[in-house]
């Protein structure tokens, strides 16, 4: 179940909410106590983990003050519309703490209600163990694996200046609002932290404003022993990163967190740091500042004790009407959201074409003319007869598609001249630069968690690149993003012991299959120009979903077809002969070899179909009955690939061959190990003939 698509923000685009920009959102009238507030946030999150007899009650109870000061004074939002585009975003990066956010949006008036925080943990509930975008509206992202929600907020920050440049006019802030995290000391120990904080140092990233929970307490610590393993002097870490540092701040005074959180919007150029100090679990008596109260319920005893203790004498799952009123953030949001569509109703009426493109823009949608732009350029790489590398193939599809499509914000780790991601059209990306081309810098793990965060803010579809070997530096970020079905591309070139000489710590071995073994991620291998631009096409096609591109350094020669309409089925008949007694499958640099051996038996006078494979993800959708027809039935099945061949065995069966690579590869020409490791036209047809009875 996912949030209704942006486009609902535009379904009454003009009569409907907003705010004046930069504005501090006000809170609801109520005589509710900011003590109220806050204790009615930790009496919903250690009932709920009771109820689950499983969960984390200690850091939403620690947080519950940060989290008053933030979402009554602060927060602009509305929960009748989370897909309001210039809200401000909220990361729970440190999302084990989920209940905090489950409770913050039920009683903010999200359709989040009582019975699913009474739920929460449970089969087909909207409350997960952890935050899980689509679940439940308000959530921005999914958090979980500590670390990678501090980096999707880094690219919400950098996705809202890049957006409010390409968008804003003068008297017209369309796009202005913050990026607000929470994050904990296991997100700081995380390596990733540092690869996207220092980022986002570099980029002066203003609008991005983090709290950290210094309670001092892990999974394996009981009474402050994270000292044994965590001595970081956090400030001074963030203050070396270029970001304004507001340290001791009393997290659990409301006051002081909101005087933190104006200093915070007052600074411009650099991302803000609040050094928060609290105790976890803060109002249990017997297990605050411990490990107990991290990762388990605080048990019946225990909690009547700190209903008790807080003066908070309602029964589970009861809040008061008071501290419902006091929380309730409705009728603000709408009026914030209205002020800002009579805003985008006078930007509209002086800049008609930017507010129709800024409305596609955050719809997601491609323009209607996509695929009719497209089509030049894939029939004429259908048509020149020309061996290239897959890597320099998905750079000439990009020289037509960034200047198509002003989304496409691409990038890569210190690897742009090698991934061949820059084109014509890229302009860099800087604090005072607003290009669409991000230099991410030896940082493989965060610019795929950025990449991500720049995806989940809306406006830009990203890419970028990297060896394909080092996708297993990114992998969490790439399970993540299929998690969360989001459009993202992968670039990832040197896909083979075709990378040559760097030897075997730099050629993929395993990764292709891998990738392949990700619920929704779709793989591309493509063989050459024509495969190479329909992967990119529906890469960007598909919405629901991230893609990875895995292309060749080497010259791949062309292939020869009738038209590029069956590629995008993932796998098709390439060459075909009359009566076939097998068929050879092959992706990318293989194809070449299937054909010659395809050659081979043929003058032989066994005849042999040639099925080009380039993304088995994409194939394996198709109806059965089209994937009967091309692989056929009651014949022999050979498949080529320079990789592990585990993969292959469902397509070719236990009667089937594979000629794969089930080792690491070795330091020499790519030509050299090619022939070394049998990937010749010779033994591929050696091979299918053993098979063929």
């Amino acid at each position: 179940m996912h949030p209704p698509s942006i486009i609902c923000a535009f379904r009454c685009l003009l009569p409907q909410l907003s705010t004046v920009p930069g504005a501090t959102a006000p809170a609801a009238s109520s005589s509710a106590s900011d003590r109220d507030l806050a204790n009615a946030l930790r009496a919903l999150a250690m009932d709920a983990v009771e109820a689950a007899k499983s969960g984390h009650p200690g850091m939403p109870m620690g947080m519950a003050e940060i989290a008053v000061a933030l979402w009554h004074r602060h927060l602009r939002h509305n929960p009748g519309n989370p897909a309001w585009p210039n809200r401000d975003r909220f990361v729970l990066s440190n999302g084990h703490g989920s209940m905090l956010l489950y409770g913050l949006l039920h009683l903010t008036g999200y359709d989040l209600p009582i019975e699913e925080l009474k739920r929460f943990r449970q089969l087909g509930s909207r409350t997960p163990g952890h935050p899980e975008y689509g679940y439940a509206p308000g959530i921005e992202t999914t958090t979980g694996p500590l670390g990678q929600g501090i980096a999707n907020a880094v690219g919400m920050a950098l996705a809202e200046r890049l957006l409010a440049a390409q968008f804003n006019r003068p008297g017209f802030d369309l796009v202005e609002h913050y990026t607000y995290v929470f994050l904990g000391d296991g997100c700081l120990m995380e390596g990733i932290s540092h690869e996207a904080c220092a980022f986002a140092g570099t980029q002066r990233l203003g609008k991005l404003i983090g709290f950290y929970d210094d309670n001092g307490i892990s999974i394996d610590s009981e009474k402050g022993q994270i000292r044994q393993w965590f001595t970081d002097d956090v400030p001074k870490r963030f203050a070396a990163y270029g970001w304004q540092v507001i340290p001791a701040v009393d997290g659990h005074d409301v006051e002081a967190v909101d005087r933190a959180i104006r200093k915070a919007k007052r600074e411009k150029d650099r991302p803000t740091l609040i050094c928060c100090k609290t105790t976890i679990a803060k109002g249990a008596p017997k297990k605050a500042n411990t490990g107990a109260a991290h990762g388990a319920p605080l048990g019946a005893e225990e909690i009547a004790a700190t209903r008790q203790a807080m003066g908070w004498p309602y029964p589970p799952f009861e809040i008061p009407q008071g501290v419902r009123d006091g929380w309730d953030a409705r009728e603000p949001g709408k009026r914030a959201e209205r002020r800002w569509n009579l805003l985008f109703k006078k930007y509209a009426a002086q800049f008609p074409a930017e507010a129709a493109e800024f409305t596609r823009r955050v719809s997601g949608s491609l323009p209607a003319d996509f695929r009719q732009k497209l089509e030049p350029f894939l029939a004429e790489a259908n048509q020149k007869a020309e061996a290239v590398a897959t890597r320099k193939a998905s750079q000439n599809a990009l020289e037509v598609l960034v200047p198509e499509l002003p989304e496409l914000l691409g990038g890569s780790a210190d690897l742009a001249g090698s991934n061949l991601t820059i084109v014509k059209a890229s302009k860099p990306v800087g604090p005072d630069s607003p290009g669409n081309n991000i230099f991410y810098g030896v940082r493989e793990f965060g610019m795929c968690a950025v990449m991500n965060g720049i995806a989940l803010h809306g406006g830009f579809i990203p890419y970028g690149g990297t060896f394909l070997v080092f996708s297993d530096y990114a992998r969490n970020a790439l399970r993540m993003a299929a998690l969360m079905k989001i459009r993202v591309v992968y670039v990832l070139t040197h896909d083979s012991i075709g990378l040559g000489e760097d030897g075997p710590t730099h050629q993929p071995v395993e990764h292709a299959a891998s990738l392949r073994l990700i619920p929704n991620m779709d793989v591309w291998r493509p063989c050459d120009a024509a495969e190479t631009g329909v992967a990119w096409r529906a890469a960007l096609e598909r919405a629901k979903g991230p893609t990875a591109l895995l292309l060749s350094r080497q010259n791949l020669p062309y292939a020869k077809r009738a038209s590029t309409e069956a590629i995008e089925k993932g796998g098709y008949v390439l060459s075909d002969v009359p009566n076939p007694r097998a068929v050879i499958i092959a992706t990318g640099s293989e194809v070449q070899l299937a054909l010659g051996a395809q050659k081979l038996l043929g003058e032989a006078g066994i005849a042999v179909r040639v099925v080009s494979m380039p993304s088995t993800t994409v194939f394996d959708r198709q109806p059965d009955e089209y994937r009967k027809e091309i692989l056929l039935e009651g014949i022999p099945r050979i498949a080529v690939e320079a990789g592990v061949t585990d993969l292959w065995r469902k397509y070719v069966g236990l009667d089937g061959a594979v000629v794969g690579l089930d080792r690491f590869g070795e330091s020499a020409p790519a030509s050299e190990l090619f022939k070394h490791f049998g990937f010749t036209a010779e033994n591929v047809a050696k091979v299918a003939r053993s098979v063929i009875r």
